[in-house]
């Protein structure tokens, strides 16, 4: 890709992550301009501030649960 826009989506695994290390990968993800960004974690805190933080930012926010994990997919 010779410097086109890409729509591939980054993966961020935050499992086992305590706060507020989940929230700053996917901010990351977001300044370093992910449009398309799933994050996974293993605990309610970490869900509810990536979806406060993402829609600060103008993102939507999808949580699909899978057994004791969480799937969030962070579009803009």
């Amino acid at each position: 890709n010779k410097g086109g826009c890409t729509m591939s989506t980054m993966n961020i695994d935050a499992c086992g992550l305590s706060c507020p290390e989940p929230g700053i990968q996917t901010l990351k993800a977001i300044s370093a301009g992910a449009v398309n960004i799933e994050v996974l974690v293993d605990n309610t805190t970490a869900m509810e501030n990536i979806k406060r933080l993402a829609g600060s930012k103008g993102f939507s926010v999808t949580v699909e649960p899978q057994g004791e994990f969480f799937v969030l997919k962070v579009n803009k």
